[in-house]
Formats: structure tokens, C-alpha cells, sequence
């Protein structure tokens, strides 16, 4: 079994402290046309029409999606004066992000409390992230702690995982790793694979009353694989290279690797070009071998093994290693 010490300094590693929304969520792809955008009163008929959807907001909330971010913001802003809470927490969206408008802070700020007030998760959270990072002029960490619980006791995955993250550097014993942990399994079941890597490690060492399990373990990591998550893509891959499964789990073994490698994993490049060099899970190439390692070379990553297959190689395979690794990835 993993120390305890051991494993809360690993689980603090599988992601930042204060983990948010991936960039381009939102319509990011039209950002300049958004950024063009003529400003223009709202269309009463189009504000009208979203009263009779399932939401008043979801006109507003469409156009954001599709990037019309300054559409999205004359639609939102009669409802957020209203009340309407997604109204609201939209616009506090649109202005921390500056999407087709200066960023202002103060502004988001005003507008995710007028959301927090009615327990809006999404605003919570987001309000959360201002205060903590705000620095000296919005910065309130003992606030944005309590929004961030608040958040995470309503169902948001991501403040559910950022609370497991403050749990394991505010309460570094068993108690408090379990608690921690439990907030990592909620995030985990809703989906998030951050939350998923760190449940596998916990399966894999036993802890926090849970004991060691490793079909649970292997299943976490292939639901965070699967949504792209690197580092469970490459202990997946191998595991299942090491499992001593037969040539069908090695090939399964180095194709989660190699999804790895192609997103620009240098480790898992390096792995790569180790099956490569021994024909594990794939056709023995020396050359491709080495050109997967070239590009892990160039990420600033070196292995001694490989340095000595590069030696091993001819001027024309260099070469030709040289060539290919410039179109990999």
C-alpha cells in the first residue's frame, strides 16, 4: 500500500489546485467574429419568443454557444434584471472572459453574485475562481473556499474536485483524506476525468477505507482515457503491456499509448518508440522507433536506451527518423 503522505501528494499532483472549464467550451471558434459584432438594441420579438422557451434564457444562452456573444448579452441583460439566475450567470460568464467585450472583473463579479444569491452551482463556482485568483483588488480566499463547499454540495463536479484538492492540503489525515476522497468520487461519477485518474490511484494503493481493488482501478483509468486524459492513457497503456495478456492486450496496450503520444505526450512518445524498438504491440521498426523519440527529444525528455538505438542507426535511418518524426503528431 501507498504511504499516506505518499499518495495525498500524488493525488495533489493529478490536476492544478483550482482546476476550471476547459477553453473553447463555449463558441470560442467565431471569437472574432463575436469580437466584430455590431453592437445592437435587443429584438424585442427575439427576447419575446425566448420567454416561451423552455427557459426565458435559452435564446441568450443559444447565441452564446454559436458565439454571438454581443447578441447573447442584449438578449441576457433585460432577464438578468428580472432575476433570471441563467441570465445572470451568463453575463458574469461573457464579461470575466471578455467574449466581445472588454474583460471586466468588477462587472462579472457584480453579476455571478446576483446568481450566487439564488444558488446558481455554475455562478458559485465561478465567483469561487475570481476570488481566489483576484489578487490584492478582488482576491478573498476564505470566501472563495466557502463558495467553492457551497458549489460542490449542489453538484458541481469541478468545485467538488477543487474541494478534494483543498481537503488534501488543509487535513492531511485519514479522516480528512477520506473526506477528500469522497468529493473526488462524486466528481469522478459525474464525469470528470481528472476526478476519474485520481479515484483509479486511490483504488490502486488502498485508501481512505477503500482497499486495494484492481479492477476497479483499471476501470477509472479507462473512463479517464477515454475522455482523453494523457496520463491515465499511458498507465493504461501500460498496464495492459505489462499484464502479460497475449499479442490482442499488447496491441490494446500500445494503441492507448499512441493516442498519447499523437496528442503530444513526450512520455508517452518515448514509450512509443520503446514498443517500436522491441515489436511490442506493433511490427518492429527501428526507424520509426527513433522518430518517435525524436519527438520526445525535442520536448526535452532524454532516455539513455533510446540515445543508444539512435547511435545504432545509420545516416540514411537517422535521416529518414529525422523526416518522419517531423510529420508525427
Amino acid at each position: 500500500m501507498r504511504s499516506l503522505p505518499a499518495l495525498i501528494l500524488f493525488l495533489m499532483a493529478c490536476a492544478p489546485a483550482f482546476a476550471q472549464q476547459e477553453e473553447g467550451e463555449a463558441g470560442d471558434a467565431p471569437a472574432q467574429e463575436a469580437a466584430t459584432e455590431t453592437v445592437a438594441p435587443p429584438d424585442p420579438d427575439a427576447v419575446r419568443r425566448s420567454r416561451f422557451s423552455e427557459r426565458p434564457s435559452d435564446a441568450a444562452y443559444g447565441a452564446f454557444q454559436r458565439g454571438y456573444y454581443i447578441t447573447a448579452l442584449n438578449l441576457a441583460t433585460p432577464l438578468a434584471l428580472e432575476g433570471d439566475a441563467a441570465a445572470q450567470t451568463l453575463i458574469g460568464e461573457i464579461y470575466s472572459r471578455g467574449l466581445g467585450v472588454r474583460r471586466d472583473l468588477a462587472t462579472a463579479i457584480e453579476w455571478y453574485e446576483k446568481a450566487a444569491e439564488q444558488k446558481v452551482p455554475e455562478a458559485l463556482f465561478q465567483l469561487a475562481m475570481i476570488l481566489h485568483d483576484g489578487g490584492d483588488e478582488f482576491g478573498d480566499r476564505p470566501r472563495a473556499a466557502r463558495l467553492i463547499e457551497q458549489a460542490a454540495e449542489a453538484g458541481h463536479s469541478l468545485a467538488q474536485f477543487n474541494l478534494a484538492q483543498m481537503l488534501m492540503t488543509r487535513d492531511a489525515t485519514p479522516q480528512g483524506l477520506e473526506r477528500a476522497v469522497a468529493y473526488y468520487e462524486k466528481a469522478a461519477k459525474a464525469g470528470l476525468a481528472d476526478a476519474q485518474y485520481a479515484m483509479a490511484e486511490v483504488y490502486r494503493a488502498g485508501a481512505a477505507g477503500r482497499a486495494a481493488d484492481a479492477a476497479q482501478a483499471r476501470r477509472w483509468l479507462e473512463l479517464a482515457a477515454a475522455q482523453n486524459h494523457d496520463t491515465a492513457q499511458i498507465e493504461l497503456g501500460t498496464l495492459l503491456i505489462e499484464s502479460g495478456g497475449g499479442e490482442s492486450v499488447e496491441k490494446t496496450g500500445f494503441s492507448w499509448l499512441m493516442r498519447a503520444a499523437l496528442a503530444g505526450n513526450p512520455a508517452a512518445q518515448n514509450r512509443v518508440a520503446k514498443l517500436y524498438r522491441a515489436g511490442i504491440g506493433v511490427e518492429p521498426d527501428r526507424v520509426t522507433a527513433a522518430a518517435w523519440y525524436l519527438r520526445a527529444r525535442r520536448a526535452g525528455l532524454t532516455d539513455p536506451v533510446m540515445e543508444d538505438q539512435l547511435d545504432g542507426l545509420t545516416d540514411e535511418e537517422m535521416d529518414e527518423a529525422g523526416k518522419r518524426a517531423a510529420t508525427l503528431g
